[in-house]
C-alpha cells in the first residue's frame, strides 16, 4: 500500500508540474494546462479513495492505543 500511496504521489507532482509548464510556455493559447490540473484533481480523489478503502478493508492500520 505504501509503493501505491508513493507512487500516487509522484503522479500528482508531476501533473502538477507539468501544469506549470503548459502554463508558462502556452501563456493561455491552449487547454493543456486545465487537462493537466484535472488530472491532478482525479489522482487526488483516487488516492484518497484508495486511502478510504484501505482503511476499511485493514490494509491501513488504526490508531494504535
Amino acid at each position: 500500500m505504501k509503493i501505491v500511496v508513493i507512487l500516487f504521489i509522484i503522479l500528482i507532482l508531476g501533473s502538477l508540474g507539468s501544469a506549470l509548464f503548459y502554463l508558462i510556455n502556452d501563456r493561455g493559447q491552449s487547454h493543456r494546462t486545465a487537462r493537466a490540473l484535472a488530472l491532478r484533481v482525479g489522482l487526488s480523489l483516487t488516492l484518497f479513495l484508495l486511502l478510504m478503502a484501505g482503511y476499511y478493508f485493514g490494509l491501513i492500520p488504526g490508531k494504535i492505543q
